[in-house]
């Protein structure tokens, strides 16, 4: 809402100023001021990165200089491996041999326990075994 100001005293002609020591802010924001301020602020940042990133470098290399190997022994043993069962290191070579193995079972003949008789004979074999004597079935009454 608009105020009316008028003079306190009848003196004074209309729009003459009452106090001639009475200025108004000639800028709102000093922008250098500010950006100098941003900039100094950015770069004292930086620097205090730096600092600390040399001080942690200064204390990794004192403490490496000062402790020895956490594990000595284990320099000694050399490549020893792992007790069993480890971690396949080839899957698919190891199934591949997997596959042959059982392969060269299933398609040859040998003994499975040579003192009771029991004897393996290739797959295609005992299929046509089977087929030719049949399969065993009940004798007796159905239930």
């Amino acid at each position: 809402m608009a105020e009316l100001h008028l003079p306190h005293h009848g003196g004074a002609p209309h729009g003459a100023d009452e106090h001639s020591d009475v200025h108004h802010e000639t800028s709102d924001v000093n922008i250098r001021a500010i950006l100098g301020f941003g900039v100094g602020l950015i770069v004292v940042g930086i620097g205090a990165s730096f600092m600390v990133w040399l001080l942690f470098q200064y204390f990794a290399s004192r403490e490496a200089q000062r402790v020895p190997p956490e594990y000595p022994l284990a320099v000694s043993q050399g490549e020893r491996m792992p007790p069993e069962p480890r971690l396949q290191t080839a899957p698919r070579e190891d199934l591949r041999e997997l596959r042959v193995s059982e392969d060269e079972l299933l398609s040859s003949y040998g003994w499975v326990d040579r003192n009771a008789g029991i004897v393996r004979i290739p797959i295609n074999e005992a299929m046509r075994l089977t087929v030719e004597r049949g399969l065993p079935t009940r004798t007796g009454p159905k239930p």
